[in-house]
């Protein structure tokens, strides 16, 4: 079966940082667009980043400069370096994949079951 689970979650103070993974099991990872979505209590799913089949990526505005997406093919996983992290970062974090590297989530067919990340003091 076709799964991604994500790991690395927990709490961390503000200006702290954190790696979430994705690992990737039952189809090969790099074929495909690998995104990070987050969602906040109350708010809709937002896109925070993806990385092509090329290595491309994309960074929403709010956290360019701050995260970094990477894969590791011969792990099948993809990673979320998150640095600085701010109060307005906490969210269930999930990733996906699909075809199309973009911010929408109707452009990723398959998902993780989510990791919180909550920044507090």
């Amino acid at each position: 079966q076709l799964q991604l689970v994500e790991s690395g979650g927990g709490v961390v103070q503000p200006g702290g940082s954190l790696r979430l993974s994705c690992a990737a099991s039952g189809f090969i990872l790099d074929s495909y667009v690998s995104g990070w979505f987050r969602q906040a209590p109350g708010k809709e799913r937002e896109g925070v980043s993806c990385i092509s089949s090329g290595v491309r990526t994309y960074y929403a505005d709010s956290v360019k400069g701050r995260f970094t997406i990477s894969r590791d093919n011969a792990k099948n996983t993809v990673y979320l370096q998150m640095n600085s992290l701010e109060s307005e970062d906490t969210a269930v974090y999930y990733c996906a994949v699909g075809r199309r590297c973009s911010s929408q989530a109707r452009d990723f067919g398959s998902w993780g079951q989510g990791t919180q990340v909550t920044v507090s003091s």
